[in-house]
């Protein structure tokens, strides 16, 4: 790994004091490479927070534009880029926030068909994305790389988080779950609208890219429990946090 520059010594200094990070913890995260699907809602607080913790490399999959309506909540950009593509607005917040940081630019949406081209390169992937068809895509083409996959979605004034890790297997020797142990199937058309129908609080993103991030930055250092097996649930309203327990369900586990 490379060694860490004087500013880059500075800069991270709160991270360098902790035991559990150290100089060795953050070269890894210098050297991470860590794939970003979406740079709206959840993708914002993600790819801030990665950028100021010093992921080395990060790349942003995302084929839309910034809009009026997005700066409620998608805080990585600005009035001031409104109608630019917001992998470009993201890069270039990134590039104010922290300099040592390279971004990769896919501007295109993740689907099945681009997931080895956005892949390639990556150790770790995490999914802001905002409907089930990408969701799914990013689940199959990070399982098959086996690459880890964070993913975390919101609602109105709720939201989730999970780790899939599923081509390992836990201290039992059991495969850990995968996204379609969590949801076998996707919901039918319009059971669940888009939050251009029902509305979101923007709070509730940042809180849920927050610990999408912390998720991240935990697997990239080898640090505390990830969220295998666990699906972290967040009530604003109710300021409360569930967490539910999922498993690898016993015919795929059988069938590999």
């Amino acid at each position: 790994m490379d060694p860490l520059t004087p500013d880059e010594i500075a800069r991270y200094q709160r991270h360098i004091l902790l035991p559990e990070v150290g100089g060795a913890g953050q070269q890894k995260l210098k050297a991470a490479r860590v794939l970003v699907i979406g740079a709206g809602g959840l993708g914002a607080p993600v790819l801030q927070y990665l950028a100021a913790a010093g992921v080395g490399t990060i790349g942003i999959a995302d084929d839309d534009r910034v809009s009026l309506s997005n700066l409620q909540r998608q805080v990585i950009h600005d009035t001031g880029t409104i109608g630019e593509l917001k992998t470009q607005s993201a890069a270039d917040a990134i590039a104010r926030l922290n300099p040592h940081v390279r971004v990769i630019r896919f501007e295109e949406r993740f689907s099945t068909e681009t997931a080895a081209r956005h892949l390639a390169g990556f150790n770790l992937v995490v999914d802001g994305s905002d409907n089930f068809d990408t969701r799914y895509a990013a689940a199959d083409a990070a399982e098959l790389a086996r690459l880890p996959l964070v993913t975390g979605a919101v609602g109105r004034f709720d939201g989730s988080v999970t780790t899939l890790k599923p081509y390992e297997a836990d201290a039992n020797g059991t495969l850990n779950p995968g996204y379609r142990d969590l949801f076998p199937t996707r919901p039918p058309e319009g059971l669940i609208p888009a939050c251009a129908e029902t509305g979101i609080i923007g709070a509730l993103t940042g809180v849920i890219g927050t610990l999408m991030a912390m998720e991240v930055i935990k697997l990239i250092t080898g640090n505390g429990e990830p969220l295998i097996g666990r699906l972290l649930l967040y009530d604003g309203l109710a300021a409360r946090f569930d967490t539910i327990r999922y498993r690898r369900k016993r015919a795929r586990a059988a069938a590999e």
